[in-house]
């Protein structure tokens, strides 16, 4: 008997059909779900979960499809299952996901959203909302829009000579430097124009609109930065200008409290800041340029004694998680924005500007970047402003002046997570890398090529730990002798408990246990046969072993 969830979610609705459920009424929850995360309805169900079965004119329920498809702008293809519970024939509407607004065709948009108590219920889209859910699922852009209301005197002059600056001190398009500002401003997408007028887009008032303007048309605009040490609040600054001069301003407002040590390594000294800048500045303009500009709220830069924190209001768009960022295509939610800061040199061109994020901490010993504590409505980055790891930190820069470039991202990821945890797999690497078990597989070989790890065991269940050498250029010995007298130990226990259970081994017996190539487990039988823990029968090639003397004197 096919079964039914047990409760109302976001995804799962359950409709009473006893009184026959009205058209109007399953059109609306349709168009929520599919506006929402999609689904499925059980129609037939009353809300506790109790099948009631289908009124008789929804049997068979083949009509259900069609009426949802007339009735929805643009059309949803819903599928119908019919299941029988309890005895009772009950439909099962499934509702997909879609990449646009959907409405009635009566022009009434509909969302899904969860209640205080955790229940769901479906509520109107208010039109202001429709620009975001589009933003969200990059159907539009509204950086690119005109800004209804605003004029061509709502930008500043002061500001477009500030962007100028910019393309020059970060070496960004130089194509930009000879244009004339009115064909600047139509270049980077500042002003859109309609027949004969010229009015300023969403971006353009960002990025070079006077501030009342800015207060006037983009009322969301704010950005706070502030410093709390313990409990004491040391600075709490708010503005509202626009983003280029809020991206100098953060930086002379971080510098004070952005302390920088330095280490010898080698010839040269290597500086050790408490947030890397180049890291400082991409989490700045991804939050910039991702924030959802519909949204009431402000971007917030927060120095607190153990981390950095940089949070914007909007969460992820649409087909980014917390388990694809370092590997998922860019998605902004500003397309036109982000380029623009693409061109004028702030951030990474390539659109992985993750990637320097993580370079930015992980370099120094430090932990990974944060994204945990975002959610549907606001994106939270974390770094971590702990000392350094000088060791570690000297162990990248002689790996990288020997190689003569930047480890890879993969690279650093996997040194980080042997700091971390001593012994990898292929399948831990693989997670914390966020791609497929060949790149896994690739990084590992490249380090093991290097000198820098070393692998145990064979096949998917081989694990690899740092080498002596590198323990030794950390100054670890002891943890390197420690780990490597634990592993033996543990094979030693692992293949007694073994022969206990079945009287004898063979040597491939062994290779599977504990995941050891052929020369491995040939060299653990001999030192167990040679202390008297194992006694070894028969010729090479049909060699088996017994338990010996456990006290290891052999007669």
């Amino acid at each position: 008997m096919p079964e039914i969830p047990t409760k109302e979610t976001l995804t799962v609705e359950f409709k009473s059909d006893r009184k026959r459920l009205s058209d109007d009424d399953l059109v609306a929850t349709t168009i929520a779900m599919a506006n929402t995360e999609g689904g499925a309805i059980y129609l037939g169900v009353e809300d506790d979960g109790t099948a009631t079965g289908l009124h008789p004119a929804h049997q068979p329920p083949d009509g259900i499809a069609p009426l949802v498809g007339n009735r929805t702008v643009p059309s949803v293809q819903v599928r119908i299952e019919t299941l029988a519970v309890e005895g009772k024939t009950i439909a099962k509407i499934s509702v997909p996901k879609v990449n646009q607004v959907v409405a009635t065709t009566a022009g009434s948009y509909f969302k899904r959203r969860l209640k205080h108590d955790g229940t769901p219920e479906n509520v109107p889209i208010l039109p202001h909302d429709i620009p975001a859910r589009l933003s969200q699922l990059g159907a539009q852009d509204v950086s690119r829009q005109p800004v209804a209301g605003s004029k061509l005197a709502d930008l500043d002059d002061a500001e477009r000579i500030r962007l100028r600056q910019f393309i020059e001190r970060n070496q960004g398009d130089a194509a930009l430097a000879s244009l004339s500002n009115e064909e600047l401003d139509g270049v980077l997408g500042l002003t859109s124009r309609d027949g004969e007028t010229i009015s300023p887009t969403l971006a353009g008032l960002l990025l070079i609109g006077k501030e009342e303007a800015l207060r006037q048309f983009v009322p969301t605009h704010e950005v706070a930065f502030q410093v709390l040490e313990r409990e004491e609040v040391r600075a709490n600054e708010f503005t509202r200008a626009p983003l280029l001069r809020v991206v100098e301003w953060l930086d002379n407002m971080m510098a004070p409290w952005n302390r920088e040590d330095e280490v010898q390594v080698g010839l040269f000294r290597v500086p050790i800041p408490r947030v890397e800048k180049r890291s400082f500045r991409e989490a700045v303009a991804n939050a910039l340029t991702h924030r959802d500009y519909t949204r009431i709220g402000a971007i917030h830069v927060r120095l607190q004694d153990d981390a950095l924190t940089v949070s914007n209001p909007g969460g992820f768009v649409e087909g980014v998680t917390l388990d694809n960022l370092l590997t998922t295509e860019p998605r902004p939610r500003n397309p036109w924005l982000a380029d623009v800061f693409k061109r004028l040199g702030l951030v990474e061109r390539t659109g992985r500007g993750v990637d320097l994020i993580y370079r930015g901490l992980l370099r120094y010993g430090r932990a990974r970047p944060d994204y945990s504590r975002s959610d549907s409505s606001s994106v939270v980055l974390r770094m971590p402003t702990s000392d350094a790891d000088l060791s570690f930190l000297r162990l990248i820069v002689e790996e990288e002046n020997r190689r003569q470039m930047p480890l890879p991202i993969d690279t650093l990821i996997a040194l980080s997570l042997f700091r971390q945890r001593r012994r990898v797999t292929r399948v831990e690497l693989q997670q914390a890398i966020q791609k497929d078990e060949t790149a896994a597989i690739h990084t590992l070989e490249a380090l093991r090529e290097s000198g820098m790890v070393q692998s145990h065991g064979r096949g998917t269940g081989a694990a690899y730990t740092l080498s002596p050498k590198v323990y030794a250029s950390l100054g670890a010995h002891s943890e390197y002798v420690r780990q490597a007298g634990f592993s033996s130990i543990q094979h030693e226990q692992m293949v007694k408990n073994l022969v206990q259970q079945r009287g004898e081994i063979v040597r491939s017996d062994v290779m599977d246990l504990c995941q050891l190539s052929e020369d491995q487990a040939t060299r653990l039988l001999a030192r167990m046969s040679k202390s008297g823990a194992l006694i070894a029968k028969g010729d090479k090639r049909g060699r088996t072993y017994q338990m010996g003397n456990s006290e290891g004197n052999q007669k």
